[in-house]
């Protein structure tokens, strides 16, 4: 080959703007081998190198390493390959920094206890299928030995939180606190008790729906009872509220001849109104983007009220007996 053809490492230093320094390198990881060397023994490129080294530039650029820099230019690997899996790895490291900002900020709005840094340190560290696998542990250890209400399990199995790709503080707060509900004691004996006490209900009916039936048909009976001012603890009559909607139970229930509903139903409200379980679902919704379901706790609260009221009224009158 002609010694025309051929550049020092100064002169494609110039032809490229690169330092010496930043070409021998190149040159000594193969990147840019030399096409041979002068009488003094200095290495010499030929034209190929100036579009080497144009190449291998951009693709540093992007943040490619220097060993999928060397299989491009050795066409090892196509760019288009490169760039696609590139790409896909980009993808990952933009939705780590996302949550990582989310967390950040979430930490500055709030002084989060050792605990809740501690979940906000494993949040923004472990993958999405290490989030999903902390809480379907809970759901596994919860549910162990139950045999009943398969259909309660997978409803809590189906409905696991998924963070998305650029989380909003808010839904980093609630996992947080979700996470953390689901290490409580008293939250997972709440949520087994509720699985027991539906796998008890006739399976004949569409439960989800009866439920949603049941809860609506007490919202009405206690926007009633708050319209005619009454409260809870005058609730007590034949004609209450309480009557009205434990006839509805004890049909839905078929529970119509049994003597013991009012207890029965005091303590299906009891289970069905445990905070911790309402807490999870409307933390569950904040992490998922899902519209918040109205909550049920006043009405609840009220109509446990009104049937401990009634049920103590009855027991005590049974205490007292026929007046002589």
């Amino acid at each position: 080959m002609d010694s025309d053809t051929l550049y020092s490492i100064g002169e494609l230093s110039r032809r490229t703007g690169l330092t010496v320094k930043t070409i021998r390198f190149y040159s000594d990881k193969g990147i840019v081998p030399p096409t041979g060397r002068s009488p003094a023994g200095y290495r010499l490129y030929g034209l190929d190198a100036l579009a080497r080294l144009d190449l291998a530039r951009t693709l540093r650029d992007l943040g490619l390493d220097l060993a999928t820099v060397r299989k491009v230019l050795d066409r090892e690997a196509s760019v288009p390959e490169v760039a696609e899996s590139h790409a896909n790895a980009l993808d990952v490291q933009i939705r780590t920094l996302r949550l990582r900002r989310a967390v950040l900020r979430a930490v500055a709005r709030r002084g989060p206890t050792p605990m809740e840094m501690d979940l906000m340190h494993r949040l923004a560290t472990l993958s999405q299928a290490e989030r999903r696998r902390l809480v379907s542990g809970f759901i596994d250890d919860t549910f162990e030995g139950l045999h009943g209400n398969p259909e309660f399990v997978a409803l809590m199995r189906s409905a696991l939180p998924e963070l998305p790709d650029d989380p909003t503080p808010e839904q980093v707060e609630a996992w947080v606190e979700l996470a953390g509900l689901c290490q409580n004691a008293d939250f997972r004996a709440a949520i087994r008790r509720a699985a027991e006490d539906q796998a008890e209900e006739p399976s004949q009916q569409d439960v989800g729906a009866l439920h949603g039936a049941l809860d609506q048909s007490m919202r009405e009976r206690v926007d009633e009872a708050v319209s005619a001012g009454l409260l809870p603890s005058s609730a007590a009559t034949s004609a209450s509220p309480t009557d009205r909607l434990g006839s509805l139970y004890a049909h839905a229930f078929e529970r119509a001849g049994a003597g013991d509903l009012r207890r029965w139903l005091l303590a299906r409200l009891r289970t069905t109104a445990d905070p911790h379980a309402e807490r999870y679902w409307r933390l569950l919704a904040t992490v998922n983007g899902w519209p918040a379901s109205p909550t049920l706790a006043p009405v609840h609260s009220w109509f446990t009220t009104a049937f401990a009221t009634a049920l103590a009224t009855s027991e005590d009158d049974d205490h007292k007996g026929p007046m002589r």
